[in-house]
């Protein structure tokens, strides 16, 4: 299954409480998870959680290529994680849910917690 799948998947479980497997939702996680352990994805999540972008402002704030970001887009958007409306010419991207948001986020507080309890570098 691709990760589209799944994931509508898991939107179906969430919908239905006790409708999932619980290995079907720990599937869909990994997958999510997945897509969240990518330097550039996430860099892209993180800023569309301030708000919509389209792929100019997502290529500065990830300091990727402009070619990389499109690629990477396209594969949150096939996961449905992010969304897409057209502003005259331009593609706007947007996060499809503000869970994505507090994920992001919890996971930069991780990384934070985890970068305070290293040691002092000689």
């Amino acid at each position: 299954m691709n990760a589209r799948m799944h994931l509508s998947t898991a939107h179906a479980s969430q919908e239905h409480k006790d409708g999932g497997e619980p290995g079907e939702r720990l599937a869909v996680a990994v997958e999510v998870l997945g897509l969240l352990a990518d330097r550039t994805r996430l860099a892209l999540l993180l800023r569309l959680g301030e708000g919509e972008a389209d792929v100019g402002t997502l290529t500065e704030a990830s300091g990727a290529s402009r070619t990389s970001v499109s690629q990477h887009l396209a594969r949150l958007r096939l996961a449905g994680m992010v969304g897409t409306r057209k502003d005259g010419r331009r593609v706007v991207y947007s996060l499809r849910h503000g869970h994505l948001r507090r994920l992001v986020d919890e996971a930069l507080n991780v990384a934070d917690h985890q970068l305070r309890r290293l040691p002092p570098h000689d």
